[in-house]
């Protein structure tokens, strides 16, 4: 056991022997140091920092956006005492930027002095390893940098893609230049290109009496210039701490690069000791491999093959071009929505095959499909030749919708334009429409009254977005069962924005020729001809009566008579059989209150006096049982009657009767009976 103990103390003292060595060879001093390349150095290094084994100092790989750094091991003091200034010191080092697939570099590197080696929190591409968004600018940070940046940033008012700055604190430079040398010959400057793979060196010198700090740079090999590249006066006593650390931070951005150093020395109170260039590693080679003689053969047979099957094939390819030829105008950059390409949507479609048919309308035919990629279901909207719309309400439809977020909205994808097709692009919403559920279509099956309720106010959620909530008013004008489609939860979406006119908020909606679905329409529309919210609010109110109801807002009888949804309710509630409106198919499993608010909501959502009805803010608000529904005047006449009144001109009636209320309207189910 004793000479297990001894021989362990004589590994301990050899291996300090042996660092010593190291140091020696690499220090000449505690008030400077010189590293003639990095083999055997024991830096501190992070990120993607690493040391070759010829002795490069990489602070990037062949990675985009990352960072590294290195930092000699202790720190400095670069004051004699506490309290006193921070004495003269200078660096140089030895530099190289590679760039791996072009002639760019993004985004840089820097030397640096400061309080501490964890720079976690810095981010990399612009913030070049050193700082942060947030910590930018702040005094706090306590470092001095010289910036070698290979890209321009706006935010930091860089000069250019290739220029040296002295940075306090911040990424915006203290001041600026061009990287390039002062000859001393001929007195003139001398452009230098960094990222070009050949070493350059570069000097930093700090006079402490003067607060002056020069930064200076030549080719390896060449003379320190006597004239400095850039010159600043600023204290860095104010910015500098004791002790500090010095090292070297890099970051690449979305291009592949390599930051490398080969020396470094430092000096406090002296010159930094001189590099020695010749015991410099040389900078890793970066390009193509050299070809090997089998593909020196290959190559030219393989070059004719393709050139003749290129010829081959050229007449097939220029068809097949012409035939998913898209058309691209300048109005379509202002717009969100992604563009799929026609081929894309082609293929989804299996080519528009009748089998994928989902529907058609007054805007056009729906298909389904499926993105080969992303095994997406989408729904893709063509625009028949044939149809009543056009350009305008295209152009119409990709502005309201491709910028709506909403969870009760079908979600435009995006959309595609070729020889006059126009094409949108939606959410597939797999259980279809609603009307198929409420009027027996397809073999759907019943919807139970939770399901309904939570429609109905899933749709006044979305319309209230619509109304109020996004940056402009939308109206949608075309409110009815079959515009709301069904997701895979049975959440109701409202869709088909073909008719949805903007405006802005505080302005009058301009008057158009009246459009939407007979039955949905507010009487107001005969004699205005001005969609506002107001006759999308009615079309809501007919659209709770649907739901409800379960009934078409016309019903065509087999002796050629119409029934009309509203009239019919209204007239059961002065009966007081209210309760006879309900879905038969609920088999009285329903929440009496529910069912009540939303007949009484419903009628007076469709009010023919428009200033009755209220807006779909307060609408929300009576749903979610946040205010009291209003009582309104019982009356004898029609709905229908009343509306007609009021395009015939009573407007003086219609304002008193949105007025006036009684206790009739707002009874219960069970007072209603």
């Amino acid at each position: 056991m004793p000479g297990m103990v001894h021989l362990s103390f004589q590994l301990k003292l050899l291996f300090s022997l042996a660092l010593g060595l190291v140091s020696a060879i690499t220090t000449t001093g505690e008030d400077q140091f010189v590293l003639s390349g990095f083999s055997g150095s024991n830096l501190n290094l992070d990120g993607a920092a690493t040391i070759t084994p010829d002795g490069v100092l990489e602070l990037t790989n062949h990675t985009v956006h990352i960072k590294g750094h290195a930092f000699y091991p202790t720190p400095w003091r670069f004051r004699k005492s506490p309290g006193e200034v921070v004495q003269s010191f200078s660096v140089t080092f030895v530099f190289g930027m590679i760039p791996i697939y072009s002639d760019e570099c993004t985004d840089g590197m820097t030397f640096l002095i400061a309080p501490t080696k964890d720079f976690s929190g810095a981010q990399t591409s612009q913030y070049l390893g050193l700082l942060n968004k947030t910590s930018d600018r702040k005094q706090s940070n306590h470092i001095f940098a010289v910036e070698l940046d290979s890209s321009q940033n706006t935010e930091f008012n860089d000069i250019d893609d290739n220029h040296i700055g002295i940075n306090i604190n911040s990424l915006t430079s203290l001041k600026s230049k061009s990287a390039g040398f002062y000859d001393d010959n001929k007195g003139i400057f001398k452009n230098l290109s960094m990222v070009n793979s050949n070493e350059m060196q570069v000097w930093v010198d700090y006079n402490g009496e003067t607060t002056e700090i020069n930064v200076t740079m030549a080719p390896l090999r060449s003379a320190k210039p006597s004239r400095p590249l850039l010159s600043a006066t600023y204290n860095l006593s104010t910015v500098l701490e004791d002790p500090s650390y010095v090292g070297f931070s890099a970051s690449t951005g979305p291009i592949n690069s390599l930051y490398c150093v080969t020396g470094w020395s430092l000096g406090i109170n002296r010159p930094a000791p001189l590099i020695d260039i010749t015991k410099l590693p040389k900078l890793p080679h970066v390009g193509p491999k050299p070809r090997s003689k089998v593909l020196e053969i290959i190559l030219p047979i393989a070059t004719a093959i393709f050139i003749f099957l290129v010829g081959t094939t050229l007449i097939l390819l220029v068809r097949q071009r012409m035939k998913y030829a898209e058309i691209n105008e300048d109005w379509e950059a202002e717009f969100g929505p992604h563009r799929f390409s026609y081929k894309d949507l082609f293929q989804a479609t299996d080519g528009f095959k009748n089998k994928n048919l989902l529907g058609a309308g007054g805007f056009g035919k729906v298909y389904k499909g499926l993105l080969s990629v992303s095994k997406l279901e989408i729904a893709v909207k063509r625009v028949s030749h044939d149809s009543k719309q056009g350009m305008k309400e295209f152009v119409a439809e990709v502005v309201s919708i491709g910028r709506l977020r909403h969870r009760n909205l079908v979600q435009l994808l995006g959309y595609c334009r070729r020889k006059g097709e126009l094409l949108l692009v939606y959410e597939y919403m797999s259980n279809g429409s609603l009307d198929k559920y409420l009027h027996c279509e397809e073999d759907k099956p019943t919807l139970d009254w939770t399901q309904r309720f939570q429609i109905i106010k899933g749709v006044a959620s979305g319309l209230f977005y619509l109304h109020e909530r996004w940056e402009k008013v939308v109206i949608h004008r075309d409110i009815k069962a079959s515009n709301v489609l069904l997701d895979s939860e049975m959440n109701g979406r409202l869709g088909d924005f073909g008719l949805a006119r903007l405006y802005d908020h505080g302005t009058d909606p301009q008057t158009t020729h009246v459009v939407g679905t007979m039955g949905y329409l507010a009487p107001e529309l005969a004699r205005t001809g001005k969609a506002t919210t107001q006759t999308d609010v009615y079309a809501f109110g007919i659209f709770i009566l649907e739901v409800t109801c379960g009934e078409r807002p016309i019903n065509s009888h087999a002796d050629d008579s119409s029934q009309i949804l509203i009239d019919w309710v209204v007239e059961h509630w002065h009966k007081g059989s209210l309760t006879y409106t309900l879905d038969s198919r609920l088999q009285g499993n329903y929440n009496s209150d529910e069912v009540s608010l939303a007949l009484n909501l419903g009628l007076l959502c469709a009010h023919p006096f428009c200033n009755a009805r209220p807006s779909m803010r307060q609408v929300i608000q009576y749903l979610n049982g946040e205010m009291p529904l209003p009582e309104l005047m019982p009356t004898n006449i029609s709905y229908s009657v009343l509306g007609l009144m009021q395009n015939e001109g009573f407007d003086q009636y219609a304002s008193l009767c949105s007025t006036i209320s009684s206790s009739g309207m707002t009874s219960s189910l069970s007072s209603a009976r």
